[in-house]
């Protein structure tokens, strides 16, 4: 476990990305991490869209609050963004590239080094019924991915960020989908 962690994340407007990087950040706060902070990055938001957040967490306050331009951790909602390259612009040696692909991470052919970890959250997702306005969201679900290729934050306190934001039964149905997205995730280490 690291001492400070810039995460950003890339999705499409409407997959909650931006709800993602809040739900990580509290179970941050509850994990002990002195310092945290979720943001988006907005542009012409619209459903389908490119967008971006970003969380920072650190054991000592955080006093930054410029865009990330080093992740530690990039986290992908949609697989198809990878065809950009700001999308792993940054991302440091060693760092963690989360990819929402039902691909193995050796089949996305991403160049860097650093570690690639993917699961099938849109599955997982549709599978529960994870779906709004015709949309499956997979952002909590991709939360599995993270807490198994990090290690950063435990289940427990992403579990309690999860049922602080959700009714009983939507935070059932998230935690399933984390938890499924968790057992399912592929690690492969070249960073």
């Amino acid at each position: 476990m690291q001492d400070y962690y810039e995460i950003r994340w890339h999705g499409r407007g409407g997959q909650g990305a931006i709800t993602a990087a809040k739900i990580l950040a509290q179970a941050a706060y509850l994990e002990g991490y002195q310092g945290v902070t979720a943001a988006p990055s907005f542009g012409a938001e619209r459903r389908g869209a490119p967008i971006s957040a970003s969380t920072r967490i650190g054991r000592q306050t955080i006093m930054v609050v410029s865009q990330i331009e080093n992740p530690n951790v990039v986290v992908v909602l949609d697989h198809t963004l990878l065809k950009y390259d700001e999308v792993t612009s940054g991302l440091i040696r060693g760092g963690w590239l989360i990819v929402n692909s039902w691909r193995h991470p050796k089949e996305l052919d991403v160049p860097g080094d650093f570690n690639i970890a993917t699961a099938d959250a849109t599955r997982v997702c549709s599978d529960l019924g994870l779906v709004v306005a015709g949309v499956t969201v997979v952002n909590t679900a991709i939360l599995g991915s993270f807490v198994r290729a990090t290690e950063a934050v435990s289940m427990s306190n992403i579990e309690k960020a999860i049922r602080g934001r959700f009714s009983d039964s939507q935070a059932g149905i998230n935690l399933a989908a984390i938890a499924q997205t968790y057992e399912m995730t592929r690690l492969e280490r070249r960073g």
